[in-house]
């Protein structure tokens, strides 16, 4: 197929072609693998926040490829600005039978959260998964424990709106609203349920701990952090930094290793819940002092407090509403929230975008007012 010439020229000169063919295949592949980053970016590269001093460690590194990736749990909220009333509309209370939440709404603005509702909670179900397979006339009937539970839930977002400002809009407005926690489940993803002790053969502390649960986040932590800290309220501290202390540890007015163990459990929760390191609250040179730490502390601190009234005032009280299918698998208690409920991994739910805007109506126990 080639000339002779050449064919023979080869044979009186013969080389080893292998080692130019790879020098020339690595060059090429650097060469593509260089354009591919100039066009697309370098998907290693990383953007950091400084949340101290420079010098000091306090920063939160994240990749650019997470760091910009939307969070895909957006593309599917559904949102629809309100009516606004021009006054003098009957109010849904009147038209509609056993309206306890919500009846000071206009009827068009009523079924528009309505409407939300099920859009964000039971998508699939749609108004049947509170109301039934009746006609409208069945819908004032408390039959389903799917509607007694989403009047409470209603309130629930009132009272956070309303109570908790400090925390859900310390960057700005973004307040809460159904779709925060539920993102189109029935049951929002991230919930929790008693599961300590977690060894059955062993008693004392060592029950609590060495077995990876999804409360110590797959880690030897005792798995009773979330029950203990944002259920019960207790003191979340470390042991002391003195190597000799009078009393007795978690009782004479220092924490003790165990309870320093549950606060390491803690604060490694948070960390998954938002997708942060421990600087992202604390100072690196001094995490012991609760005066140097960073202004998102704040911030956390409410929401623990939030978090506890939520889980006793709202969510626990719920347990002998739930059928037995919805209560926690072993010890058959009510589904609680916890940061990671709302945060699913991000340091502003649902990156900030601000959910209470176009709702009004779930902003406050009163009167909507509309603008």
């Amino acid at each position: 197929m080639l000339p002779k010439w050449f064919n023979k020229w080869n044979q009186d000169n013969p080389t080893n072609i292998f080692g130019p063919a790879i020098l020339v295949g690595v060059a090429g592949a650097a060469v593509f693998i260089a354009a591919m980053v100039v066009s697309w970016g370098n998907p290693a590269q990383t953007s950091s926040l400084q949340t101290g001093p420079r010098g000091t460690g306090m920063s939160v590194p994240e990749f650019n490829v997470v760091r910009l990736a939307a969070d895909p749990t957006i593309e599917d909220y559904y949102t629809e600005e309100p009516y606004v009333p021009e006054g003098g509309e009957d109010l849904a209370r009147d038209i509609y039978e056993n309206v306890q939440v919500l009846g000071d709404l206009t009827e068009d603005n009523f079924n528009r959260v309505m409407n939300a509702i099920t859009q964000w909670v039971s998508p699939e179900q749609g108004c049947a998964y509170c109301h039934g397979d009746g006609d409208l006339e069945t819908y004032g009937e408390d039959t389903l424990y799917t509607k007694v539970v989403s009047r409470r839930m209603i309130q629930m977002t009132q009272a956070i709106n309303e109570d908790w400002d400090g925390h859900v809009n310390a960057v700005a407005e973004v307040g809460v609203n159904c779709y925060t926690c539920h993102r189109g489940e029935n049951v929002p993803s991230d919930i929790w349920f008693k599961v300590s002790p977690v060894n059955a053969s062993a008693a004392g502390w060592s029950a609590n701990q060495n077995q990876a649960t999804s409360l110590s986040q797959s880690t030897s932590l005792p798995s009773d952090a979330l029950e203990k800290y944002l259920l019960e309220g207790e003191t979340i501290a470390v042991h002391s930094l003195e190597s000799r202390e009078a009393g007795v540890a978690g009782v004479d007015g220092y924490a003790s290793i165990q309870d320093t163990e549950r606060t390491y459990s803690l604060m490694n929760y948070f960390s998954n819940s938002l997708g942060v390191n421990c600087v992202f609250c604390h100072n690196s040179r001094a995490f012991y002092d609760g005066s140097q730490n960073t202004p998102q502390w704040g911030t956390a601190s409410l929401g623990i407090l939030m978090v506890q009234e939520l889980n006793t005032d709202y969510l626990v009280p719920l347990q002998d509403t739930y059928p037995p299918e919805r209560l926690g698998p072993i010890f058959a208690d009510a589904p609680k929230a916890a940061c990671k409920t709302c945060h699913k991994g991000y340091q502003r739910p649902m990156q900030g975008m601000n959910v209470i805007a176009d709702w009004p109506e779930l902003a406050t126990t009163e009167a909507p007012v509309y603008e």
